[in-house]
């Protein structure tokens, strides 16, 4: 049974182990593999794994040995699963493995903006503190978060954990889903799209990316924030129009936002969120810690093995 993984850098550039696929099947791994070359990288493989890399209709067509994929990730629209289905072949993800990892950066992000740690660290590093004729200084308003408002747009496994922090961090939490198969955390309030915008101190994203959820932030939504309001967004970068919420940045509608996630990954240099007024982006790596990317290669993992074993597990599609 051979294998490939067709871009194994980014949940593994080394600090990892593989040998748990390499106990399964014969193995082969790929940092990165253009479109061009999936079909020639896979041919001879009865099994896939892939994080970003992109398997197409037309690839699952010239891959006749191909009975299974695997993905490296939670999300899987990289797989066109409408071919995989009329081949049967079976496609299987990772859900949960960055739970805690995307809620922290949440967290991370929204310290910064409010209390700019990082940005007073280098200005002591410039020698700014030992030039001072003050025993202190800040630049700009340090923003204590108890008592303010979170408001969480998709609670689910994410949304609940940023809930946690948010809670003992003594905020107050309102959540927003299309529809509640059970009841939120205590303490968490449920409340419609309209009043998560109008009442959130801080906006944070965790709606998966959906025809509805598409640009759900824009010129409209963002007028009905409050002033002064931070928004994070560690899910899905198209949740964003961007050239809408860097006018809201730049003319100070908003005071501030942290973004995990672009609409482009890399993005185009000329996005225009890259310059705008305190906008902290950070290049995806709300999933990436090392306790998250092993849990991730464990599961990948066994999720392999139970193939094989003739009881897939996390099946998509």
């Amino acid at each position: 049974m051979k294998l490939t993984v067709l871009d194994a850098h980014t949940a593994n550039p080394g600090d990892l182990s593989w040998d748990g696929l390499h106990a399964l099947a014969e193995c082969t791994f790929h940092d990165r593999t253009p479109a061009s070359e999936v079909v020639n990288r896979a041919e001879d493989c009865e099994l896939i794994l892939t994080n970003k890399t992109v398997i197409s209709s037309d690839a699952i067509r010239s891959l006749p040995k191909l009975k299974y994929i695997g993905v490296l990730a939670t999300g899987y629209n990289v797989v066109d699963i409408a071919a995989a289905q009329e081949r049967g072949i079976t496609v299987c993800n990772v859900p949960g493995y960055s739970t805690a990892s995307v809620a922290q950066t949440v967290f991370a992000l929204l310290l910064e903006l409010t209390h700019r740690v990082g940005h007073h660290a280098q200005t002591v590093r410039e020698g700014r503190w030992s030039a001072c004729q003050d025993f202190s200084y800040w630049d700009g308003s340090l923003v204590e978060l108890s008592g303010r408002t979170l408001g969480i747009l998709g609670y689910g496994a994410i949304g609940e954990a940023v809930a946690r922090i948010a809670l003992a961090m003594g905020m107050k939490v309102i959540a927003n889903r299309r529809t509640w198969s059970s009841e939120p955390l205590q303490g968490v309030e449920k409340v419609d799209l309209e009043s998560c915008f109008n009442n959130s101190d801080v906006l944070t994203l965790h709606f998966p990316l959906t025809p509805n959820t598409s640009g759900i932030i824009n010129r409209e939504n963002i007028a009905k924030m409050k002033p002064g309001a931070f928004l994070i967004n560690t899910a899905r970068g198209p949740l964003i129009n961007e050239a809408d919420l860097a006018e809201a940045l730049n003319t100070g509608r908003i005071a501030g936002a942290g973004l995990d996630v672009l609409s482009s990954e890399p993005p185009a240099a000329d996005n225009p969120l890259i310059a705008a007024r305190n906008c902290l982006i950070t290049p995806h790596i709300a999933w990436a810690s090392l306790e998250a990317r092993a849990r991730l290669i464990q599961v990948a993992t066994e999720n392999v093995r139970a193939y094989l074993a003739g009881v897939p597990q996390n099946t998509v599609g």
